[in-house]
């Protein structure tokens, strides 16, 4: 069993409940990674059913926690975790609470999954609100964009927060020694911006991050930022923008392969260069999304995951814990939490 830890994965979340997650289940507990599956018993062991999976031989490390209530995804976040204490989603986060598992993998309802982090799990020390970081390719190495739904209005404080967050993360999680920080906004020079960029990008500059300052979106994808930050509002339309894009580019593309002879037979011999370029730009190869800023460990899935990216976020939530990334960002934030001070001292705005 690798690392030592259980992933709480919540088998009734997301468009296709346990027919896709149990089996995305069974791929990382066959790489090593403990699992609690939690959902409908009798549907799950159905599901293991399928892969010959003994549960009373240990073969796999794979358990079974019963739920007898699903958060749909259209319910009112915090309603759904207060009213449905026996949702697979709420028991998810209360094994990890109970100290029964170590991270959370739900590809449910993720607002329901933020509300139930918050209110059960808590926020870590320093942090006003949690974000939801994404990894996105570039021409060169992943790059992280923060937030990308968790807080559609945000104050200057909350994303300095999430740039710090994000240099975390990036260095325990993607490696990179000395991440270069930008923030979002339309357009490099200073007078660019709003009052929350302005304000957010002069909290951003009084910290010991590797801040490059503005950036515009055209350098998301370059490669030359190592984390990008924004509000959840910007951050989710860059997210859905970036996934329609690359769903119309492909249609596009195909469309022209096949237009004739002659394109067809150029299409077979690129064959190769167009499959690890989807791979590049396939959600399901980076899992889930990390929920960070709270008190343990939260992977949020597509809604329409398959069982490969159900496999990657379990992964991805097992490599989250042993980057150690909470201990790191806990030091990161009394670290500069002169920012939070510079703050006070000024003319606190709501924006």
């Amino acid at each position: 069993m690798k690392n030592n830890v259980r992933i709480a994965v919540d088998a009734m979340g997301g468009d296709f409940g346990p027919s896709v997650v149990v089996p995305g289940a069974v791929s990382a507990a066959r790489e090593g990674i403990a699992v609690l599956l939690v959902g409908d018993e009798t549907s799950i062991k159905e599901e293991l059913s399928k892969f010959d999976v003994d549960l009373s031989s240990s073969s796999l490390p794979i358990t079974i926690k019963h739920a007898s209530e699903v958060v749909e995804m259209d319910e009112s976040p915090v309603k759904a975790i207060r009213g449905k204490r026996n949702s697979s989603l709420r028991l998810c986060f209360e094994a990890v609470k109970k100290n029964e598992a170590s991270a959370v993998v739900s590809a449910g309802n993720s607002g329901a999954a933020m509300a139930a982090a918050v209110l059960l799990l808590k926020r870590l020390g320093g942090v006003e609100r949690p974000a939801i970081a994404v990894n996105v390719p570039t021409v060169k190495k992943p790059a992280v964009v923060l937030d990308v739904g968790s807080n559609v209005d945000c104050k200057p404080i909350h994303m300095a927060h999430f740039a710090i967050m994000g240099d975390v993360y990036a260095k325990y999680v993607l490696n990179k020694a000395r991440p270069r920080v930008g923030l979002l906004s339309n357009g490099a020079e200073a007078s660019k911006g709003n009052e929350l960029t302005r304000m957010t990008h002069d909290l951003i500059k009084k910290t010991d991050l590797n801040y490059i300052g503005y950036i515009e979106g055209k350098d998301i994808y370059s490669g030359d930022v190592d984390v990008v930050v924004t509000d959840g509002f910007v951050g989710n339309v860059v997210l859905k923008l970036s996934e329609g894009l690359v769903s119309a580019m492909s249609n596009m593309l195909k469309e022209e392969l096949m237009a004739g002879a002659i394109s067809k037979f150029g299409a077979l011999l690129a064959k190769g260069a167009f499959k690890r370029f989807k791979k590049k730009f396939d959600y399901a190869e980076y899992g889930g999304a990390p929920l960070l800023g709270i008190d343990g460990n939260c992977m949020i899935s597509h809604g329409s995951s398959s069982s490969k990216a159900i496999k990657n976020s379990i992964l991805r939530a097992s490599e989250f814990i042993e980057g150690k990334v909470n201990a790191h960002l806990v030091e990161e934030l009394e670290r500069n939490s002169n920012i939070d001070i510079v703050e006070d001292m000024g003319e606190r705005r709501s924006v």
